[in-house]
């Protein structure tokens, strides 16, 4: 129960819900138990009655006894209606209260899951996968909310229930009320074991079913690639071998469940047996009455589903335990990157890397080793470099994704980690190297990153980013729905739109990382002249592998194995002679290669 510790902040907030439930649960039992009683005064008043109706046989007044005899009867079973009423209100305000509350509760919590992810940092989410992160805010936070909903409600209910038949059973009779209660903990041992195996196969069908959903939604995103290879019969017989994995957990389950509810039923009729064969011998001997029978036989079956309750809630509380482990291992991370409290003004835009070395948490990869440039306000600075050198490791440094094991950055002559970090950030336009558009609609992608969606900004973003004119030849232009991960374009367009909503915000500093891969060179010598307009007296920072695309920057940056290695204007660097001019060369010969081939 430890990791469930972690709830009691929630109980105390919704005290005044969890209070009018109990007392509800109380109340609502207390009208299960009295018609037991009433039952048994109502047949011992048929086993007297009759008796004495027969003792009238051949008189007048055998009527009166009969129309008398009648109305009490009627009025006995009135009564057990109008208390099992009572109950179903009472239980009605029970569930009310406390179901009611699990649902404000698992509201609350996935909120403060999803608002905790949001301040974890980048690194944590290369180190988790998103289906676990998606499983622990759903799946878990359910079986967290089956705890403090039902199970909670189940445990009162039970318990409530039990003290009240029991004290009521002897009340009556002690030794019927020790025989009558015989079977039942044979049959509490037997529901939590047969409980046991059933969680456990249930876990076992969970998971397969996710292997199943995972196998199947990987697919279909892949479909492009699995058609072209013509796997469609290999991926088809992968999934019936799934699919007979999950059929043979379930029918396992299946066949506990089948001989579980008999055996529960067998258990709960050899109590009614030895209730009535005690219950008899006692009647014989004068100690109880035969509406005492009647009575202890309604107890016993008031008491079966409790019973069976109590394996199921010990169930539920062992699965949300374990979910609320789960959760609590998120929720007790820190970020790594914390805010500073320095509030600041529109940034200037001038950036300074002191000394930097960063190596990559996760994978303990070194990709920046003592590191030291500066960029000046409105200037276009490129970064060029083989894979791997670290270029889209800069990017993240700047726009502080990561914090620096050794040296400073500086922004405007102030340390990053000094500012404070949404104000920071929200100041930068990044168009990153893998573009991830939303499934939403092309102006709603494009206004992402802006509270209230302008349509004259829309459409200027647009035509900046060279992709209005695709835009508009779609039948519902801006309005078209993007479908998963924008698969709607092409990757062209993708990388425009993604371009467009960088410069929708007109950001004091743009980055853009490597993203004109995809674009032809026209189109490319399209965006970096409306870039040039767009961000006049700001400053451009461009990742890019073609040197045509960076000629005209103020300032270019060559990495290489972490390190800067030249840097200059595109006529200093060749006038070097060094890795940037022999990169030139290359890619002139390539263009002349693929020009021969195309002629």
């Amino acid at each position: 129960m430890k990791h469930l510790k972690f709830l009691n902040k929630y109980f105390y907030k919704y005290k005044w819900w969890i209070i009018p439930g109990v007392f509800f649960v109380i109340i609502s039992n207390i009208f299960a138990v009295i018609p037991a009683q009433v039952i048994g005064h109502a047949f011992n008043l048929i086993t007297e009655n009759i008796q004495i109706y027969g003792l009238f046989e051949g008189f007048e007044r055998r009527s009166i006894i009969y129309d008398i005899f009648s109305q009490s009867l009627f009025y006995f079973g009135l009564l057990v209606l109008v208390l099992y009423l009572l109950r179903g209100i009472f239980l009605f305000f029970m569930r009310q209260t406390i179901i009611l509350m699990s649902r404000h509760i698992e509201y609350d919590m996935k909120n403060e899951i999803y608002a905790h992810y949001q301040e974890l940092s980048l690194g944590f989410y290369r180190r988790n996968n998103t289906g676990d992160l998606m499983n622990r805010a759903t799946e878990d936070v359910n079986r967290v909310r089956m705890y403090v909903g039902p199970a909670i409600m189940y445990a009162i209910n039970t318990g409530v229930l039990f003290i009240l038949v029991i004290y009521a059973m002897f009340s009556v009779n002690s030794t019927l009320a020790l025989f009558s209660l015989l079977p039942l903990p044979v049959l509490v041992l037997i529901i939590y074991f047969v409980n046991t195996v059933i969680n456990k196969k249930s876990e076992q069908i969970q998971e397969q079913l996710s292997r199943l959903s995972s196998f199947v939604q990987e697919r279909f995103s892949g479909i492009r690639v699995l058609k072209s290879y013509v796997r469609e019969d290999h991926t088809k017989a992968v999934f019936a071998e799934e699919s007979q994995g999950y059929k043979n957990n379930a029918m396992g389950l299946v066949k506990v469940q089948a001989l579980f509810y008999p055996t529960m039923l067998l258990l709960v009729g050899l109590s009614t047996i030895l209730t009535v064969y005690i219950g008899g011998k006692q009647v014989i001997e004068g100690a109880i009455t035969p509406g005492n029978i009647a009575e202890f036989i309604v107890y016993v079956n008031q008491l079966t589903f409790p019973v069976s309750m109590l394996g199921w809630v010990t169930t539920l509380i062992q699965r949300a335990s374990a979910s609320q482990k789960r959760i609590n291992e998120f929720l007790h991370l820190k970020p790594e990157i914390i805010s500073g409290s320095a509030e600041i003004g529109p940034i200037n835009g001038n950036i300074k890397f002191e000394n930097v070395t960063f190596t990559y948490p996760d994978t303990g990869i070194q990709a920046l080793k003592n590191i030291s440039f500066e960029i000046e306000q409105g200037q276009f600075v490129a970064i060029i470099g083989r894979t791997g050198s670290g270029k889209s490791t800069l990017a993240n440094l700047m726009m502080r994704m990561y914090d620096v094991d050794e040296g400073h950055i500086k922004m405007d002559g102030k340390p990053i980690n000094t500012l404070h970090l949404q104000h920071y950030r929200s100041q930068f336009g990044f168009v990153p190297q893998e573009v991830f558009l939303f499934s939403d609609t092309i102006q709603n992608n494009i206004a992402f990153g802006l509270d209230e969606v302008n349509e004259a900004e829309v459409i200027q973003a647009a035509k900046n980013a060279a992709v209005y004119q695709n835009i508009i030849n779609f039948e519902h232009q801006f309005d078209t729905m993007l479908g998963e991960r924008g698969i709607t374009l092409s990757g062209g367009q993708k990388q425009r739109v993604s371009i467009a909503r960088a410069l929708i915000k007109e950001p004091k500093v743009l980055i853009f990382d490597d993203c004109l891969s995809a674009v032809d060179t026209r189109t490319e010598e399209e965006i970096l002249n409306n870039l040039g307009r767009v961000m006049k007296g700001k400053t451009s920072i461009l990742i890019a592998h073609r040197i045509s695309t960076i000629k005209n920057a103020n300032k270019i940056l060559v990495l290489d194995g972490g390190k800067i290695i030249e840097q200059g204007t595109h006529a200093e660097l060749l006038q070097f002679n060094g890795a940037y001019a022999e990169m030139y060369q290359n890619q002139l010969l390539e263009e002349e290669t693929n020009s021969s081939s195309a002629i």
